[in-house]
């Protein structure tokens, strides 16, 4: 519980950083560049941190929800990513969970970075902040755009590959003209997913055999 606290703490540290950014015609947005290095020295704490296949702590822990966020606001825009991870892992089971499995972007400094470029026309901004229970949120732009864009999670399933779970979807994108009756113009595959769980599930595919070669696809 102290790591979940001290989070509160890392998460507004990092905010003081990218709130209010302005992302112009032809620019990269950088997460490590802006936040730079979690440190103590800088008033960083212990959060908790996914690394090496566990959940443990480490100074700026946390501070990864935010890549989350801005990542999950972006594939809502024309926005183009240029740099994204996920994790390798899914350490939890879902509880509460509102986005689709493998919709975040992990970083880590210097090493995992979360990029994306303004290739349109555009100048868009990202606001931040922490309500009293959440991390909020919005990305604007200068101008009204004609399109929106809504997210689907396709392919979803645990699969039980040689005594192992895992975890598999894709994360597809449709873009919607706002102004005639959210007409469907395009679909776009943004992310294949596919992460080692390390809980126990019940509702499993078990892969064997000649299964295990669409394992290898994901």
């Amino acid at each position: 519980m102290q790591l979940q606290i001290n989070k509160v703490t890392n998460l507004l540290l990092a905010i003081k950083n990218l709130n209010g950014i302005l992302i112009r015609p032809g620019e990269t947005f950088s997460f490590c560049k802006l936040v730079g290095l979690p440190t103590k020295r800088k008033g960083y704490l212990f959060g908790m941190e996914l690394s090496f296949g566990e959940a443990r702590s480490g100074i700026g822990g946390g501070i990864c929800q935010i890549s989350n966020l801005i990542h999950w606001l972006v594939i809502h825009s024309p926005l183009t990513v240029t740099e994204r991870y996920h994790h390798s892992f899914d350490p939890f089971p879902d509880d509460g969970r509102v986005l689709p499995f493998g919709s975040g972007a992990t970083v880590f400094y210097n090493y995992r970075d979360y990029q994306f470029t303004n290739k349109t026309d555009y100048t868009f901004q990202i606001n931040l902040w922490l309500s009293d229970k959440c991390l909020d949120s919005e990305l604007r732009t200068d101008a009204e755009l004609d399109y929106a864009y809504h997210i689907v999670e396709k392919d979803h399933q645990f699969l039980k590959i040689n005594g192992h779970f895992y975890r598999k979807n894709e994360i597809w994108r449709e873009k919607i003209l706002k102004f005639q009756s959210g007409k469907v113009v395009d679909t776009e595959l943004i992310t294949k997913n596919f992460a080692r769980v390390t809980y126990m599930h019940d509702n499993f595919v078990e892969v064997t055999g000649a299964d295990k070669e669409n394992k290898n696809d994901c």
